[in-house]
């Protein structure tokens, strides 16, 4: 199917009608993406002492770990588009359980580590099999309404929020055992999802709306990502989550070692920080996203918590200035409130633009973006966290978020017209 035969919202909404969910589906959903979630972030408070473990120079690990998440990023971003497409022709269910099965040996190599060789293969799997969200919200964009999907996006967002609750506790907590052990727990954790998928899970793309055939250069991520990018409505969303990704991405990889520098604090202090963004993420997408969505609109929504989400790379840098844990929990507390909205608000004003047939190929070549991002941020992050600063490399932070901004205001005369038809 060619680009320009790619069918309109108002065709979909027409010849392609849909009910709700059904409340089992939407339910499975959201255990997956608990399951999934935690399993991810049992780890984020433990990797940077893992892997000063293995590091002859301590002053080396902001730029380590950043490559660590870099390695993971350049095999999302070369798979992501390749697994969204294969989901398109064979189905989203085959396709995600692949997806976790990488993950959970991703986890495995990575806590049985050993070398540092071990911990960068670890990250290589993973990240090669990394596009699971991607085929989870295909999931969702199959068996819903357009107009609905930023409202069981937010409700699917809401559970993978608790998983972000639940896991850098736990993931802190294990630590005190070892500092392997949280790893072990997330193949596990993974392992236990895909088990119910693959009794629970039924497939929710028709035969009728699959891709029939797969050419080999269409698995290619730049061609995918260049063919999303010729449709002029998606231009500026995707650019949009690529600058909200960028530090979101730097933040990842070099917040634990802000509080252990800054701070002093240890695994299970940085494991609760991940667990309060959690908390406020579970409540802002399970309860907030749905209403604010009806109340402001997406575009609105969308503006305004990137502007919140600037404020809190201002506050969470200044944290390196003055080592106030107040200044901590102001700058977490903005961040998670915000992030919630402006990730569902994009998400789901990027499916409205496409048919039923492409929303596995735009979503893989969304997340593609985000592996993009996730290349860019980190490496980003670490090099400035080093050399320049701190609070340096948050308020540049601060600074792609405007652009993330400018690149929603452009695409609003592009949305409006795919909204009025």
């Amino acid at each position: 199917m060619s680009i320009s035969e790619i069918p309109t919202t108002h065709s979909e909404n027409t010849g392609n009608m849909k009910s709700a969910p059904e409340g089992k589906a939407l339910f499975f959903l959201m255990i997956v993406a608990f399951l999934n979630t935690m399993g991810m972030t049992i780890v984020i408070p433990v990797e940077p002492f893992m892997t000063l473990k293995y590091l002859g120079n301590p002053n080396d690990l902001a730029l380590v770990v950043s490559w660590l998440a870099v390695s993971y990023g350049i095999c999302q971003i070369i798979a992501a588009p390749g697994l969204g497409l294969l989901s398109d022709r064979f189905g989203r269910r085959p396709i995600l359980f692949f997806c976790l099965l990488g993950s959970a040996i991703g986890y495995l190599l990575f806590g049985l580590g050993g070398s540092l060789w071990l911990l960068f293969l670890g990250r290589i799997v993973d990240g090669l099999t990394g596009g699971n969200f991607s085929v989870l919200f295909g999931y969702i964009a199959d068996i819903s309404q357009p107009e609905e999907r930023g409202k069981y996006f937010g409700m699917v967002g809401g559970a993978s929020g608790l998983g972000f609750m639940v896991g850098p506790a736990v993931g802190g907590l294990l630590a005190n055992i070892s500092y392997s052990t949280p790893f072990l727990v997330a193949t596990g954790v993974i392992l236990l999802g895909i088990v119910w998928g693959y009794f629970f899970l039924p497939e929710s793309l028709k035969q009728e709306n699959r891709v029939k055939t797969i050419r080999l250069h269409d698995l290619n991520p730049l061609k995918q990502m260049g063919d999303v990018f010729r449709l002029a409505q998606l231009r500026w969303l995707l650019l949009a989550s690529f600058f909200y990704a960028i530090p979101f991405a730097m933040l990842q990889s070099t917040l634990t070692i802000l509080l252990k520098d800054s701070l002093g604090w240890n695994a299970t202090q940085a494991g609760l920080v991940a667990t309060t963004v959690g908390v406020i993420d579970i409540l802002v997408q399970g309860v907030l996203v749905g209403k604010l969505l009806k109340l402001v609109g997406d575009i609105k929504l969308s503006i305004v918590a990137l502007i919140l989400i600037a404020g809190s790379y201002v506050l969470l840098g200044s944290v390196a200035l003055i080592a106030s844990p107040l200044l901590l929990i102001c700058g977490v507390l903005l961040f998670a409130g915000s992030g919630g909205l402006v990730e569902n608000a994009l998400r789901g004003l990027t499916s409205r633009m496409v048919g039923a047939d492409e929303q596995g190929r735009v979503s893989g070549a969304s997340q593609s973006v985000s592996s993009l991002a996730m290349i860019l941020g980190p490496l980003f992050g670490g090099v400035v966290y080093t050399q320049w600063g701190h609070f340096e490399a948050y308020a540049s932070g601060a600074c792609i978020i405007v652009l993330a901004i400018i690149a929603v205001v452009a695409a609003i005369p592009a949305l409006r017209v795919m909204q009025s038809k």
